[in-house]
């Protein structure tokens, strides 16, 4: 976790930022990304000078050319501002939008996305500050840079609209957790958004197989094949290759792709692992959607598009942990009903894990819920799963304060042991719902379908008990009259 001091001075960058007529979140992001990746480069750079030194052979993988060294951040950075700002602008980004070029063999997505990157710091001063800001930050702590990078992104959910980029982090966390990746897993978020869920993916693996990264075989597939994100904005592409790379993971596979058009399907049966908040609110044309997908299921609904395309690309026995709004739950349009069908009588349906409402807020009040299944060649589901989340740590309002009250422990908790979730009546907050009950209903999925309201018994008095209390009130009610009246006479 960074520091409170480090934190306020983010805080003066973000306003000076913002002081200076740049009031766009994720434009501020985007250039203290460009500035994060130069100085990455330089660090690489001296790096392979230190081991050149010491072997006596030549410098391998220069990031810097001969004649290139006056744009490192090592050496820029001493400039008075005006020097400075003029060498970024007209020198040091050039350099960063055809670094790709340079490299050659250099695939990585940070080169690729840094193809369009863009100078747009209005000032010397600015410049300078944010550069002096960004050089006390000690790079090689991958924790301290990992949490900088999240702390700036926070500030995107805070700014309003932009904030749909961010599902909250302890939400992440839990939908992580109940999945447990593993060091072979191969996962996927096809609309990645700034990598939140890659990046705690790969925490995950750090914490719980720490071989993932002392075997050579294990940390090659760590670091350049297990991660994977598709996006359609350029910008958050940049954002989630940065915040991959400041999380420690080297050469992460996130690329430009709109997942729901024609030949989004290339990657089918790619996946073991899915993780994902997808865009509700839309629908698009029958003619860009990718007929794969149309094959799955006939809608222009974006929701149902997406479980279609996950579905597409998981490998049988991979497994999926997404986000989806309420409606798809138990929506009763043709579409709706034959995707439940399919998660539950060809597929694994494990379970829904019903969030509030205002999990979301303040940028949205929509209700969402957590489907969890498995990819199978023949079905599998028996029973499903469900839990009724009513507190997520947070009150449910715009304001989201920390409260005490947190069911998120205990969802996983009790997912980690189903087999005693086998006697819980359905007036519990969890419980099982056999398959069978399941197709009953047509395949709804809604908690409250299945979930039974204990009514507790109410004992009343009998009438004429109660019309006896009401005319002992009444005579002391016309007594208390008689004695006023007796007082004003």
């Amino acid at each position: 976790m960074i520091t409170g001091e480090l934190k306020s001075k983010i805080d003066r960058v973000w306003d000076a930022f913002w002081s200076g007529g740049i009031s766009n979140p994720l434009e501020v992001i985007e250039q203290i990304t460009y500035l994060l990746f130069i100085r990455r480069l330089d660090d690489l750079q001296t790096l392979a000078e230190k081991k050149a030194r010491i072997t006596g052979g030549p410098i391998e993988d220069a990031k810097f050319l001969p004649g290139q060294e006056h744009l490192r951040w090592s050496r820029f950075k001493n400039l008075d501002a005006d020097v400075m700002y003029q060498t970024v602008a007209t020198q040091v980004f050039p350099f960063l939008q055809k670094y790709g070029e340079q490299v050659g063999g250099d695939d990585s997505t940070y080169s690729d996305h840094m193809k369009d990157a863009r100078f747009t710091i209005p000032t010397p001063a600015l410049l300078s500050k944010v550069v002096d800001m960004l050089d006390t930050i000690p790079m090689e702590n991958r924790d301290t840079n990992g949490d900088l990078y999240e702390y700036m992104l926070g500030k995107i959910a805070s700014a309003g609209q932009n904030g749909q980029f961010r599902t909250p982090r302890h939400i992440i966390k839990l939908m992580v957790d109940m999945t447990a990746p593993q060091p072979t897993d191969e996962i996927c978020d096809p609309a990645c958004g700034t990598a939140g869920f890659l990046v705690a993916a790969s925490e995950y693996v750090r914490e719980h197989h720490p071989s993932a990264l002392t075997d050579a075989t294990q940390r090659k597939h760590f670091h350049s094949s297990m991660f994977h994100g598709y996006d359609f904005d350029n910008v958050m592409l940049r954002i989630g290759s940065m915040n991959m790379l400041l999380h420690g993971v080297e050469s992460p596979d996130i690329r430009y792709r709109d997942s729901l058009s024609e030949g989004a399907s290339e990657d089918a049966e790619k996946y073991t692992l899915i993780l994902a908040n997808p865009p509700f609110a839309g629908s698009l044309d029958y003619e860009a959607t990718s007929k794969d997908l149309q094959r799955v299921v006939k809608t222009k609904k974006t929701e149902l598009l997406f479980l279609a395309l996950f579905l597409k690309l998981l490998k049988p026995g991979g497994r999926a942990s997404v986000i989806v709004p309420d409606g798809v739950l138990f929506g009763s349009s043709k579409a709706h009903r034959e995707l439940r069908k399919v998660l539950v009588e060809d597929q694994k349906l494990d379970a829904v894990v019903k969030l509030p409402s205002g999990v979301f807020k303040p940028y949205a009040g929509v209700s969402t819920a957590i489907l969890f299944f498995t990819k199978t060649d023949e079905g599998g589901t028996e029973n499903v799963w469900f839990y009724d989340v009513r507190a997520d740590g947070f009150s449910l309002d715009d304001k989201r304060i920390p409260i005490e009250v947190d069911d998120l422990p205990d969802v996983l908790a009790r997912w980690q042991k189903l087999e005693a979730e086998t006697d819980r009546a359905r007036t519990d907050q969890s419980f099982l719902v056999p398959k069978a009950d399941i197709v009953g209903q047509g395949y709804d999925l809604s908690l409250n379908r299945y979930k039974e309201v204990e009514q507790e018994e109410v004992e009343h008095r009998a009438p004429l008990e109660i019309l006896a209390d009401i005319e002992v009130l009444e005579d002391e009610i016309a007594k208390g009259l008689a004695e006023l009246k007796a007082m004003l006479t």
